[in-house]
């Protein structure tokens, strides 16, 4: 049986424990699971800079920019319009600025909830952590409510940033040949919304480039790409580490987060002078788009009093 451990609860860290696999989650800054830990191995992005409070309108930037965030109800700063008004969402949105509450905490179980303040918006996320002989699994369900007294639109996006090396893998279903370009650094994959071929890519100067095989940080490339909408058996991804000795296997429900989200990072963001980042996110989503002013057969909204639930599993396996 897996041994397991918690702390406190409330503001202050919370740690769950399961063998040797540690995940660490911080309340107080917007709920981030800022380490997730196996066999004293590191698996997410460092931050960029140290941890401090943030405002409801700085950019992702200018906070520490690792760890894994949740971002709700928008990827990207947009305004969009209501029966309430217009209402402007920040970068990245809400629930990395705020703090969120740690309703209860058991043995390998911790639920916490945050409000968002652009929209009428709460958001519950319960994690478990559990290991057996096929290796340790993290399960996430996600609760999200109306709170307020007319239709709200949403969308959301997981956005855990795992930290890489060259060499290392990431493994798409073998039906996944096409990936729309959210945004591509230097335009070298092509512009918005064209599409480039997975995982052998023809870039913007006509060379080709192997987009599953992780590069060095001295390519300093950042491409946000998307996949979907997914159909049933596309409900994974992966990211294979040999270097760390782990496999990252990421599962969801194709029916309530149809789209896979990618960012590719070696060293291309952020665009300013300090530390970059180094990671390949795996990000279930909502909407094909970041941008949640952007419509289309995606665009959900809930009615008020309305709840909707969705889950993402995370299985780490050795090598």
């Amino acid at each position: 049986m897996s041994e397991q451990c918690l702390s406190r609860i409330g503001k202050e860290n919370v740690l769950i424990q399961a063998g040797d696999c540690c995940v660490t989650i911080l309340p107080q800054f917007g709920g981030k699971i800022a380490s997730i830990r196996l066999n004293h191995r590191e698996l997410l992005q460092a931050p960029l800079a140290p941890l401090a409070p943030r405002t409801q309108s700085m950019p992702f930037h200018a906070g520490d920019a690792g760890g894994w965030d949740e971002c709700l109800p928008s990827v990207s700063e947009c305004t969009v319009q209501t029966a309430g008004g217009d209402r402007v969402i920040p970068d990245h949105g809400d629930l990395w600025r705020v703090e969120w509450n740690a309703i209860s905490a058991a043995d390998n179980k911790v639920v916490l909830d945050a409000r968002c303040f652009s929209l009428p918006l709460s958001l519950r996320r319960t994690l478990t952590l559990t290991q057996d002989s096929a290796g340790w699994h993290l399960r996430l369900l996600y609760e999200l409510s109306n709170t307020g007294d007319h239709d709200v639109p949403w969308s959301w996006a997981a956005h855990p940033l795992f930290a890489v090396e060259e060499g290392d893998r990431i493994v798409l279903p073998d039906s996944i040949r096409t990936l729309r370009i959210e945004g591509s650094g230097g335009v070298r994959l092509g512009a918005s919304d064209e599409r480039v071929s997975w995982p052998l890519a023809t870039l913007s100067d006509r060379s080709q480039s192997d987009l599953s095989k992780v590069q060095s940080t001295k390519s300093e490339i950042g491409d946000k790409l998307f996949a979907g909408p997914l159909a049933k058996a596309e409900d994974w991804c992966a990211l294979e580490r040999p270097s760390a000795g782990v496999r990252i296997h990421a599962s969801y429900d194709p029916a309530a987060t149809p789209y896979l989200g990618l960012w590719i990072c070696y060293g291309g963001w952020p665009d300013r002078p300090g530390p970059k980042q180094n990671c390949v996110a795996l990000e279930p989503a909502t909407a094909p788009v970041d941008s949640l002013a952007r419509t289309g057969p995606w665009s959900r909204a809930l009615a008020p009093g309305e709840h909707f639930s969705w889950p993402m599993n995370l299985d780490l396996q050795l090598l």
